[in-house]
């Protein structure tokens, strides 16, 4: 059955972590370590290249950029699991959050820190 939403991916992430015993090693600073290694693991197609190659990337390099994306999404998935942290909930509350430090009128078009503007 396919995954369609961020709790059937959790329950799948859950499911198959207990079925090879992974929670005696699933501890949040395990996961969070593990999550850090595949989000460089992410970075590393994109090495080297100018901005304009990082959008057109070939079919072997965007692949490789789908497959790490997913590993930092299992391992962000599996933290929330142990942690017992809803991430959509946490997502919403933390756009919430930059939508008042990042007001439309005065962060449109810049890449400044909410205290620079």
């Amino acid at each position: 059955m396919p995954i369609a939403t961020l709790d059937q991916l959790a329950a799948a992430v859950r499911e198959f972590g207990r079925e090879r015993d992974w929670h005696l090693y699933h501890t949040p600073k395990n996961l969070t370590a593990a999550l850090i290694v595949e989000a460089a693991e992410l970075l590393e197609p994109f090495q080297w290249l100018t901005p304009e190659q990082s959008l057109n990337l070939p079919a072997d390099k965007r692949e490789a950029v789908r497959q790490e994306m997913a590993d930092v999404l299992i391992y962000l998935v599996s933290l929330a699991n142990c942690l017992e942290i809803d991430l959509l909930r946490a997502a919403e509350d933390k756009l919430a959050i930059n939508a008042a430090k990042y007001p439309v009128d005065k962060a449109r078009g810049s890449c400044a820190k909410s205290h620079e503007l």
